[in-house]
């Protein structure tokens, strides 16, 4: 049954209070959840060979199948923004993403999108698996994040990679600033996360309802106020650099979002003003989705990241 349209997967565990619509939002990373809720309202996935609701729990053993059904035209209008293209095939593209730049269009943020850009560059062959919203964005990174960013050109890549990053088969690395000295050489960060109950934009550390996160990081350098570390993510969550690190009491500088209390102290002691959150997606490796062979693609620090570490290494 499998194409690039028709997919199956089978539950491998029953889990409480799990519905079919986030079982498959877990399943296809990059399809959102409301997509899912609307395929199946509409008859495009069955469990078991039946038709069922969004709130169906999953039991393990059953087998869902989902059909995608083909893309609607999309109405954002192309734009011929700048791209740093890594590498670019049929099947998908490798980009280095600036920080400032939005991937997707959302509430507040709907124009000069990368998604504005990549329909202008790749001239209607992005994937749109699961509809338009997010043509071709297998995943993503935050707006003032910088750094690698894979695209698919297709719906087969589309798939294989989000089964790639579902299957923690991508491997991501990160350099960040925090703020502070981290006292540990190395660390594991296990701690599952979950939306903000009175912020809905905003994600904490939630033991009782939150999804596993794992985290791991290196020391690289420390200096007087801040440290630079190599992060890698095991898991990929909404903000999970960002919650993690300042969960262990070394929020990344410049997050307006997470540690503003450290961020304000940071600034007080240098002087400095921090013009984004210092995350950086510095490499990233996956298998090609056709061929098998393994991609790896690195960027150096862009110019405010360099600019902050040298500012904080002079003090």
């Amino acid at each position: 049954m499998e194409s690039d349209r028709q997919h199956r997967v089978t539950v491998e565990a029953s889990r409480p209070g799990l519905r079919l619509d986030i079982f498959l939002r877990e399943a296809f990373p990059a399809v959102s959840r409301g997509t899912f809720k609307r395929l199946i309202d509409q008859g495009h996935v069955r469990v078991n060979g039946k038709m069922v609701k969004a709130t169906h729990a999953p039991r393990a053993g059953e087998v869902v199948e989902v059909e995608f059904p083909p893309a609607r035209p999309t109405e954002l209008t192309p734009l011929d923004l700048p791209l740093k293209i890594l590498y670019e095939d049929t099947d998908l593209l490798v980009l280095n993403k600036p920080p400032g730049l939005v991937v997707h269009p959302a509430s507040g943020e709907e124009d000069q999108t990368l998604v504005h850009a990549l329909l202008h560059h790749c001239k209607g062959e992005l994937s749109g698996i699961g509809g338009v919203e997010r043509p071709g964005i297998v995943h993503r990174i935050d707006k003032d994040t910088s750094g690698c960013l894979v695209v698919a050109k297709n719906d087969l890549a589309h798939v294989a990679l989000s089964d790639q990053f579902r299957n923690r088969e991508v491997n991501k690395i990160y350099h960040a600033i925090t703020c502070g000295r981290v006292v540990h050489d190395s660390g594991d960060i296990r701690a599952p996360l979950g939306r903000h109950p009175n912020h809905r934009m905003s994600r904490v550390v939630d033991e009782v309802d939150g999804r596993e996160a794992w985290t791991t990081f290196r020391v690289m350098e420390r200096m007087a106020d801040a440290s630079l570390v190599e992060v890698k993510i095991h898991t990929g969550r909404t903000h999970q650099i960002r919650v993690h690190m300042h969960h262990i009491g070394n929020p990344l500088a410049g997050d307006a979002l997470y540690g503003k209390r450290q961020n304000a102290r940071l600034r007080q002691e240098t002087g400095l003003e921090i013009p984004r959150q210092m995350l950086h997606a510095h490499l990233i490796e996956f298998t090609h989705p056709r061929g098998g062979r393994l991609l790896s693609f690195r960027v150096p620090w862009p110019e405010d990241f360099e600019g902050v570490l040298e500012a904080l290494r002079a003090r």
